[in-house]
């Protein structure tokens, strides 16, 4: 038995106006202090002022929100006790919303020991709503979340199906603003959701189809959105595209690109989007050199996208070649030196990297799970820059 999960989504022009709808008394809204500043979270709150529903923002969410941070947030959801939970930004601030509200049900418990196989009935208490403030990472359309453990560089991922947000709220005006550089690394991310949900050895044809769309509009519009900001169109289908990559592989499962990026962003500190969009072309070659199943899969894409025609492989391989040159032409590195690590402290952190890649679950939702000795071939290589041969 599947199960496929969704928010109810609103999007498009005035989106925003949606929240004059909301029946409630209380919003907590978990952001963090550079979008208070750009005012974005003002744009929220005039709305729930409308209404007069109250409000209290939570601005302290960092990059990968340590679990510090979501203690943090529990203690202060606690003391407001709120009917609704409202993620505002990121990745990082829809995530931390999602821990956090567990914290109001569950206030003993320890933020890393989330767990898919428990029941935290939060809703009983307030329901969740998430509104991004960038296209990329899909956290509004999942039940996932990643957290960092900064004592041991390490990131988490965790989640329960409960963390599915009621509500996704997707307004271009909350997105026209961000600057090239994160349109370029929350654009990749995008993308990477996308190819990889679909070649998932979990996924189903329920799944496949927001992943084909996702990557077909990722591929279309990051350049258009990267080189201008003020392109709506290309900024609306960024959005939909982010949503649609998230439901994908949020129903799905990521892959290697995921597994490796995670590891090296929580060793160096380098952005989720930028380090799986990075590992992404080198991972494909690895899974095109030993899966027929996959390059098939792959082909599938390139077609749907118009990006290659041909055999399986052929158009596998064009796939490829264009994700590349798509992140070249949105600024991206294409490798692990591009990025500005030292060699030296580059090979010290191989067997840290190889250990954490291998403690993803989508280390194993590929058709060619690679042991220590390919990761390892797969991390040197890619921080040379050199296409994969094995």
């Amino acid at each position: 038995m599947w199960t496929f999960s969704c928010p109810l989504i609103v999007y498009g022009d005035g989106a925003l106006e949606y929240l004059a709808q909301v029946q409630g008394k209380k919003a907590f809204i978990v952001t963090d202090k550079n979008i208070v500043k750009l005012g974005l979270t003002k744009l929220v709150t005039d709305q729930l002022d409308a209404v007069s529903i109250k409000w209290e923002v939570f601005d302290e969410v960092e990059p990968e929100p340590s679990l510090n941070t979501i203690k943090k947030g529990g203690v202060a959801i606690g003391k407001y006790q709120p009917d609704w939970v409202i993620g505002l930004g990121g990745g990082s601030c829809m995530d931390a919303a999602k821990a956090i509200i567990l914290l109001l049900v569950r206030p003993d418990l320890e933020p890393d020991a989330l767990s898919v196989t428990e029941t935290y009935n939060f809703r009983a208490k307030a329901r969740l709503m998430c509104i991004p403030t960038t296209s990329g990472t899909g956290a509004e359309a999942t039940w996932a979340i990643v957290l960092t453990d900064t004592a041991n560089d390490r990131k988490l991922g965790l989640g329960t199906t409960e963390c599915m947000p009621d509500v996704a709220i997707l307004d271009p005006v909350m997105v026209a603003g961000m600057p090239p550089l994160i349109t370029a690394d929350t654009g990749m991310d995008v993308l990477t959701h996308a190819i990889e949900g679909y070649v998932s050895t979990w996924g189903t044809s329920i799944t496949d189809g927001p992943g084909l769309i996702a990557a077909r509009q990722a591929l279309e519009y990051l350049p258009k959105a990267y080189k201008n900001g003020n392109d709506l169109e290309a900024r609306k289908e960024m959005q939909n595209a982010a949503i649609l990559g998230g439901m994908s592989f949020g129903n799905s499962m990521a892959g290697l690109g995921h597994s490796a990026g995670h590891a090296l962003g929580a060793i160096f500190h380098i952005t989720h989007g930028r380090t799986v969009g990075l590992f992404l072309p080198y991972t494909m070659e690895y899974l095109i050199n030993g899966s027929e199943e996959t390059t098939a899969r792959y082909a599938e894409i390139a077609r749907f996208c118009r990006v290659a025609s041909g055999s399986d492989k052929e158009c596998a391989k064009a796939l490829v070649a264009k994700i590349r040159a798509l992140a070249k032409e949105v600024g991206q590195p294409l490798s692990v030196k591009d990025c500005g690590i030292d060699k030296a402290k580059y090979d010290e952190s191989i067997p840290g990297l190889i250990d954490r890649a291998l403690n993803e679950v989508m280390t194993m939702t590929v058709t060619r799970v690679p042991g220590e000795e390919d990761l390892e071939k797969i991390f040197r290589y890619a921080y040379e820059g050199k296409s994969i041969d094995f």
